[in-house]
């Protein structure tokens, strides 16, 4: 007998330059950027470039910052 899932299994997190990082959890360094995107139960989302100066997060121009805050990042 077999269990059969029906949503993926979570894949265990590692630490690295590469592994996505929750904002929650831990924020980038200021005025890097990073790879970012929204990941909820609406899925995966708003996936761009942004870097982050204090609350805010802002194009990687900087021509204008985002009304919204990642859920996750990781370096490019």
């Amino acid at each position: 007998w077999k269990r059969r899932y029906t949503h993926r299994p979570k894949q265990t997190i590692k630490r690295g330059e590469n592994m996505w990082h929750k904002t929650s959890q831990e924020l980038p360094p200021e005025n890097v950027i990073v790879r970012t995107k929204i990941h909820d139960e609406k899925g995966c989302r708003n996936e761009t470039f942004l870097f982050r100066q204090g609350n805010l997060w802002f194009l990687e121009n900087g021509s204008m910052y985002v009304y919204y805050t990642p859920t996750h990042w990781k370096f490019t």
